[in-house]
């Protein structure tokens, strides 16, 4: 039997995989535009959510919540442009760079150390990219490292967040990035409009609305469960990803891709469980000191 935490996250991933496959449905949209739609919804929803939970929606910290919402919009701008132009699985494949990026910055915004296996882990998803872009004839150059820098604004992103996070509430840091995003976002599209027709605008209306809901049960999954046991779950997005690109787009690899997405794959993994058993380590350590002392 699954557990609670289990399940919220795999239904956070699949809302996620959704919305990548909404974003790929509509490539004669420009990518901002598709955020536009993205951001009015999800403002909407956290200031409802928030004004129910009595909270106040600016925060106490609004320098950095200000720098977590310009860093997101950037990354999810270079995102959605990579998602509509190379093949979905290496999008996401990609896109799962961000948590290396996250433990470099680490260095310099929360001091963390990082140690030297992490380092191998680091090149072993580089090495993975590099036998992508070398074997992937459907793949541009160009969007492949724009997803890559894509996963490093990402990764400058989620720092900012873990740096907020005992001092705001998680839906005041959601409702900052559409906030800081719809500005930039839609002075843009002004000057650079492609008129929705049709399906365009469900399918843009769904681009928010699975967002919201992949970020709501995420929030929920790691409420209900320890992170270190739900967040290696998220890579089964890249499974969405593969079978959505398949059935949906006619997408099709040869060994090398899959041996490249899976050298990714493996490295943040490895990364991701390697630093929670020495966040365990410490903790542990750091509970047996009172023991110590108050045995002397």
């Amino acid at each position: 039997m699954l557990s609670k935490g289990v399940k919220y996250m795999l239904l956070s991933t699949l809302f996620f995989s959704l919305m990548q496959v909404c974003v790929k449905l509509v490539p004669h949209i420009p990518a901002t535009e598709v955020i536009v739609f993205r951001s009015v919804i999800s403002l909407v929803m956290s200031y409802a959510f928030l004004r129910r939970a009595s909270v106040s929606v600016w925060g106490n910290n609004r320098k950095w919540l200000l720098a977590r919402g310009a860093f997101g919009a950037v990354a999810l701008v270079l995102f959605f442009n990579t998602l509509q132009n190379i093949p979905l699985a290496t999008a996401a494949t990609v896109q799962y760079m961000s948590p290396i990026f996250t433990t470099i910055l680490g260095i310099f915004v929360v001091k963390e150390r990082v140690k030297p296996w992490q380092w191998v882990f680091f090149l072993l998803s580089f090495a993975g990219i590099l036998v992508i872009e070398g074997v992937e004839t459907n793949v541009d150059t160009f969007y492949l490292w724009i997803g890559v820098l894509s996963s490093v604004f990402t990764g400058v992103a989620y720092t900012i967040v873990r740096k907020l996070n005992t001092k705001e509430h998680p839906l005041v840091i959601i409702f900052y990035f559409p906030l800081v995003t719809l500005p930039v976002v839609g002075v843009y599209s002004l000057f650079h409009w492609v008129q929705p027709e049709g399906w365009d605008w469900a399918i843009l209306l769904l681009v928010g609305i699975l967002t919201q809901l992949g970020q709501y049960y995420m929030t929920l999954s790691y409420q209900a469960e320890e992170i270190s046991k739900v967040a290696n779950l998220t890579y089964i997005g890249i499974v969405y990803a593969l079978l959505f690109g398949y059935f949906m787009f006619g997408e099709v690899f040869d060994i090398w891709t899959y041996t490249g997405m899976a050298l990714v794959l493996v490295g943040v993994i490895l990364n991701v469980r390697y630093k929670n058993r020495l966040m365990k380590k410490a903790a542990a350590a750091r509970a047996a000191v009172p023991v110590e002392k108050a045995g002397k």
